[in-house]
């Protein structure tokens, strides 16, 4: 068992890059640190300094040790300000990221369930790109990862996927823009300005082979990271814009968005992305358990 306080004062020192200079700022004799850095490389049988003149210069094993004391450190000042952020007797704290693409009223939809559950949790939502928030993920800053698709293999992150579902994809058109359409969809897509998701985004490349399939042409007139963004320009007359099927109730209750047709065959997958091989906070299990109920493809009559 590692003595964290020897694994302190290692941190110290290699950091400052001297034990006289670690002693001013831990208040200590440099016998003390000498004798504490001697006991934690005796525990992990390996040298961890070597001396360079009058500094100490890290061993390659010196090197992998202090990484990993930022990390439990890190992780140490993250444990203490979430205590006396919400002290016992508060509602249990549940930090969720969210990537940007994952439309908005879909990670309501997937995180309401949590929000009902008793006792009650205090969820702190964040958004942003996958990749940040998988490193926030990693140094337990967070729980959980609502995505658009899994943990990419090609990332140094320890973590596991949960398939919460998916659903097919539609295509949706303000007033002023279907009354532009000519023919029967989808030929009607083709020349007809088309809002879409950016590169990179998992359900990008499944349309675009769509597209060719059907062989149709859409005059793509903007490209979004932000499914919100692309839904406001959309709502707004800008062009046809994509989304989930499963939002089509939720979009065609406004009274100039139509829902022109599916792209049959496509389909948006999502995903929770957590530490934990077994799922077990009890907001994690709600969220899976509601969207097996409505996270599905929903068929064109």
């Amino acid at each position: 068992m590692i003595n964290y306080k020897h694994l302190y004062y290692f941190r110290e020192v290699a950091t400052l890059g001297s034990i006289v200079r670690a002693c001013e700022s831990l208040n200590l004799t440099p016998q003390t640190i000498s004798g504490q850095l001697q006991l934690l490389e005796e525990s992990l049988g390996v040298k961890l300094f070597r001396k360079q003149g009058r500094n100490l210069e890290l061993t390659d094993a010196g090197h992998t040790a202090l990484r990993y004391a930022d990390e439990i450190f890190q992780l140490g000042s993250a444990l203490e300000q979430a205590l006396q952020t919400h002290p016992s007797g508060q509602a249990r704290l549940f930090r969720v990221g969210i990537v940007d693409v994952v439309p908005k009223t879909i990670a309501y939809k997937l995180l309401e369930p949590a929000m009902l559950l008793s006792p009650q949790i205090h969820i702190v939502c964040h958004e942003g790109p996958l990749p940040d928030l998988l490193g926030e993920l990693a140094m337990h800053r967070i729980e959980l990862v609502i995505a658009d698709k899994p943990l990419p293999n090609t990332l140094p992150i320890k973590g596991f996927s949960h398939r919460l579902g998916f659903s097919s994809i539609s295509f949706f058109a303000h007033t002023t823009v279907k009354a532009g359409l000519q023919g029967k969809f989808p030929e009607c897509l083709n020349n007809a300005p088309l809002l879409i998701p950016s590169e990179g985004t998992s359900v990008r490349n499944e349309l675009m082979n769509w597209f060719h399939q059907q062989k149709v042409q859409p005059n793509i007139i903007g490209e979004f990271d932000d499914s919100a963004l692309m839904r406001a320009f959309g709502f707004g007359g800008a062009g046809i814009f994509v989304a989930p099927s499963v939002q089509e109730d939720t979009f065609t209750q406004e009274p100039d968005i139509h829902c022109i047709g599916q792209a049959d065959g496509v389909m948006e997958q999502f995903f929770a992305i957590s530490v934990e091989r077994r799922i077990s906070h009890p907001a994690v299990l709600a969220i899976t358990k509601s969207a097996q109920d409505w996270l599905q493809p929903k068929a064109k009559a």
